[in-house]
């Protein structure tokens, strides 16, 4: 029973995506929220690379891009190594070397790391 129900200030639910009635909604129903891998069934590679003008960066690889949410792995990895970073093409990429920190960080979260130095 709603609050005003049966009285002149009575406002019947609307759905929130067409705005009809809510018993005359024909909206399909809401998608579920994406599914993550586990990090276990997924094998890092972490290895160094040289830009331009001789910059360093670390590079992680070989996660799926659909299945991981590389924005808030690579916000961890900054915090972990005090660099910045980015993702890009589904690698998510960290300033400076830090092979060794952010491969105990990928281990620590339960991913197996395959270093390539």
């Amino acid at each position: 029973m709603r609050l005003f129900e049966g009285t002149e200030f009575d406002i019947p639910p609307k759905c929130d995506r067409c705005g009809s009635l809510e018993s005359e909604c024909k909206c399909p129903p809401v998608e579920e929220p994406k599914k993550w891998l586990a990090p276990e069934k997924q094998m890092a590679v972490v290895r160094k690379e040289k830009r331009k003008k001789g910059k360093m960066v670390t590079v992680v690889s070989g996660l799926c891009a659909d299945g991981n949410d590389l924005a808030t792995l690579l916000t961890t990895l900054k915090n972990a190594c005090g660099a910045g970073g980015t993702v890009k093409n589904s690698n998510v990429e960290i300033q400076g070397v830090h092979i060794e920190n952010v491969a105990s960080v990928l281990k620590n979260l339960g991913y197996k790391v395959k270093d390539c130095g």
